[in-house]
């Protein structure tokens, strides 16, 4: 174990130690305090361990390639800490991304997740007070694994939420395979972030067009449909759903999936209860990768500015060009200061 990550002796020690809460959000020191002018939330910035870096470019290869390695390279809290000031964010909600950490093996999957979780809590979180918070990984599609992770992340780490990936193998969030863990997370009324991922069904469909530029995005929608169809949404009312990029192609569907809910009217008035509109209206959308007119000026229409959370997608995509490009994309003064910060402290009140 490298001196950069603790072992899990000393983890649980220094735990036991200090109490959870106290790991989690301890005492800060002056240098890692924001500026009071610091105020943006940023739900979707992703994390890697030192360790869990060593295992994707074990796991990397010509025929397999991991997506996106190459941002991790030199990669560090500190430097994360850096960017986030460049760009004026307060706090970063931590996930992780495409591919997760299940390559086919149960017990490699639930030491990957808790590796990454408790290096999150241990070394962000704790270590720079009021910068990070954790959407904590989960070891899908292992249903046992993932519940154990439920119960370690909430009750000890102390975590804000879940990170989910959109789909895994061919199963979306709404398969009856993931009943016991969405059913666990409506009963902790927990925030699940989502990101997409390509799934299996759909590689390398296009020729020169990487996955991430379309697989992606539809991945996500796909995501959405499943948990209204299966009414999995309805069964899980307090589970409070976020999608990355605005929802990825939500809005071009949009109408086929509402039918006879997708008028003028009906838009103009609240949902009915239950309504397949209800549910698109009390998800979560971030801004990762849509801050133009033409994504937010639809998606305030669809479901509403209190909706949308402002992310970046870091270390992956730069985070000014997208600060820009919310501050021009149609918002008033007050629904721009909601979408960068106070709809992002109704998931995660401890940040206020």
């Amino acid at each position: 174990m490298s001196e950069q990550h603790p072992s899990r002796r000393l983890f649980l020690a220094t735990l036991g130690a200090a109490g959870a809460g106290s790991l989690l959000h301890g005492l800060p020191s002056a240098a890692q305090t924001p500026a009071a002018a610091v105020r943006r939330i940023d739900i979707h910035q992703h994390f890697v361990s030192p360790s869990f870096y060593a295992t994707l470019n074990a796991k990397n290869s010509a025929a397999a390639p991991i997506p996106g390695l190459a941002a991790w390279k030199g990669y560090s809290p500190a430097s994360a800490v850096e960017a986030l000031d460049r760009v004026g964010i307060a706090t970063a909600m931590l996930s992780i991304t495409a591919p997760g950490v299940w390559f086919g093996d149960v017990q490699e999957a639930r030491k990957l997740a808790r590796e990454m979780n408790e290096y999150a809590a241990a070394r962000m979180v704790s270590d720079y007070k009021g910068r990070f918070g954790l959407f904590a990984v989960l070891p899908l599609p292992d249903v046992e694994g993932s519940l154990k992770e439920i119960e370690y992340a909430f009750d000890t780490l102390k975590a804000d939420g879940v990170g989910l990936l959109t789909s895994y193998g061919n199963a979306w969030l709404g398969d009856p395979t993931f009943a016991p863990v969405l059913s666990e997370l409506n009963r902790r009324k927990a925030v699940v972030y989502t990101h997409p991922t390509d799934a299996a069904c759909c590689q390398n469909m296009i020729p020169r067009v990487a996955n991430q530029m379309l697989e992606y995005p539809m991945d996500t929608t796909r995501t959405i449909a499943s948990l209204i169809v299966s009414e999995t949404a309805a069964r899980c009312p307090d589970v409070r759903f976020i999608f990355s990029h605005a929802g990825g192609t939500l809005i071009g569907v949009s109408g086929r999936l509402l039918g006879p809910e997708m008028t003028a009217d009906n838009l103009a008035k609240p949902a009915a209860p239950n309504s397949r509109l209800h549910h698109l209206r009390r998800f979560y959308y971030d801004t990762a990768g849509s801050a133009n007119p033409v994504n937010m000026q639809a998606l305030k229409t669809l479901v509403g500015t209190s909706q949308i959370v402002f992310g970046t997608d870091a270390p992956f995509v730069a985070g000014a060009p997208q600060v820009e490009g919310l501050q021009r994309a149609g918002f008033s003064p007050d629904e721009l200061r909601a979408v960068e910060r106070d709809n992002a402290l109704k998931l995660v009140p401890r940040l206020r």
